[in-house]
């Protein structure tokens, strides 16, 4: 993420240490003229939160991160008054019912199962974040 601008229109914060994974993102994302950033570990994600002037529409959250997991960044994320209302698509291979309440527990607005969906279907359950919060 560190030369990454934080864009100052409508944007996706995307935490994930895959960089595969990040690539395909930013390659779907971009063609659908989303802007993203991307963030490879947990401390990563919440710094770009609480430095950027313009939140992001929404946020897809890995669980399984360096430094800070996505546990503890959606729990530190829905502490803070400032990032609480952001809606966070949990997006993990940890598919055991546990770790889904877990996540919907914590806040997250909805949790995914990686193995279980397309990039085509993130980016239209994004799309819909992203139209309802110009309605």
């Amino acid at each position: 993420m560190t030369d990454q601008q934080i864009p100052e229109g409508p944007w996706v914060l995307i935490a994930e240490d895959d960089i595969y994974i990040d690539k395909a993102y930013g390659a779907k994302f971009a063609h659908e003229n989303i802007a993203v950033v991307i963030a490879t570990d947990g401390d990563e994600a919440l710094k770009a939160l609480r430095s950027a002037k313009v939140l992001p529409k929404v946020m897809l959250l890995d669980l399984m991160m360096p430094k800070k997991n996505g546990f503890e960044v959606l729990t530190e994320i829905k502490a803070d008054a400032k990032l609480k209302n952001i809606p966070v698509l949990v997006l993990s291979n940890l598919g055991q019912e546990a770790d889904a309440k877990r996540g919907v527990t914590l806040g997250a607005a909805e949790y995914l199962v990686k193995a279980d969906m397309r990039i085509d279907d993130i980016v239209t359950k994004v799309k819909k974040y992203l139209e309802a919060e110009n309605k």
